[in-house]
């Protein structure tokens, strides 16, 4: 069986002059017109991918938003080629920090309306992304931001620790798990990190804390221990989060996690369904990006993914 080929992208865009433009790259090689993105390398991560290729493609510094789709197309080779997609809205301040020339691979960089992209990308599964983008566009949810919901990495079991449950430490795989975590956190540029006070939460953001340079909040009300005494304070905390508009981590425990997505959807008057226990149902160092509307906060949830832990 041939191994597929993984690859990542993002569907740039700004306003200029009042009116939403995306980006599209011309490639220097290959004579076409195509959305930023490229392969993936080893070890690297989805989300990584796309905010790196988009930066050594554009010079572009973005975080990303929400999940655009995946495009999947043969290869002369035989080979399969999966890209997976996001939106990312760029700043006038990345606009202008760009590093980028004109070089072997790309020969320009052009922004165009939505409505001239469609006619001008040289490939259908392209203009296919560019069709859900513009979906988005038309309901008013284009400016996001992402609750990224962590459960905490592999701890130790109860049988194998002593002390008191909140003392538990992360096993050898756990902390693998968090230094794992880095990687693709963030490509969402999280400017808040929170944080059950439990010593397996905490240490599974400390490595994300140590790169980023944002501290830990630690709250009692997300704790196991609030939780089993049934005094959680998880509306609070949450709701907070949503109203602050700002992408955010939030790192806690696997019985508290379908509370914290509820109380999203319900500060976010999405009506409750499956998605919800499929979001929360987390493996140990995994985690589920929500995503919303940062305009809008009553325009309910806009998307969700799910990320297995990688290591």
């Amino acid at each position: 069986m041939t191994t597929a080929i993984y690859a990542a992208g993002a569907v740039c865009w700004r306003f200029i002059e009042g009116k939403l433009h995306v980006l599209v790259i011309h490639r220097t090689v290959y004579g076409d017109v195509t959305i930023p993105k490229g392969k993936v390398d080893p070890g690297e991560s989805l989300p990584r991918t796309a905010v790196r290729e988009i930066a050594e493609e554009t010079g572009l510094d973005v975080s990303l938003g929400v999940p655009l789709g995946v495009s999947r197309y043969p290869l002369p080779s035989g080979r399969e080629k999966v890209v997976h997609y996001w939106a990312a809205e760029v700043s006038d301040r990345a606009v202008q920090r760009s590093t980028f020339k004109p070089n072997a691979e790309v020969a320009a960089l052009e922004w165009v309306t939505i409505k001239r992209a469609r006619s001008y990308l040289s490939y259908e599964p392209d203009v296919e992304i560019l069709e859900n983008f513009a979906k988005l566009v038309e309901q008013g949810v284009t400016s996001t931001f992402a609750l990224l919901l962590v459960r905490h990495g592999k701890a130790l079991s109860r049988h194998d620790w002593k002390g008191a449950d909140a003392a538990r430490p992360l096993s050898e795989r756990g902390v693998k798990q968090a230094a794992a975590l880095v990687d693709t956190l963030t490509a969402w540029k999280p400017k808040r990190i929170v944080s059950s006070p439990a010593v397996r939460c905490v240490t599974t953001v400390a490595p994300l804390s140590a790169a980023t340079g944002v501290p830990i909040k630690r709250e009692a009300g997300i704790s196991q221990e609030a939780w089993e005494a049934g005094e959680p304070e998880v509306r609070r905390v949450i709701g907070k989060r949503v109203r602050a508009g700002k992408s955010a981590v939030v790192c806690g425990h696997g019985p508290v996690l379908p509370e914290m997505i509820r109380e999203i959807a319900l500060a976010t008057a999405t009506p409750l369904g499956s998605y919800v226990t499929d979001a929360a149902g987390l493996e140990p160092g995994a985690f589920s990006v929500v995503h919303l509307s940062a305009t809008n906060s009553g325009s309910g949830i806009v998307a969700i993914e799910t990320h297995a832990p990688r290591a």
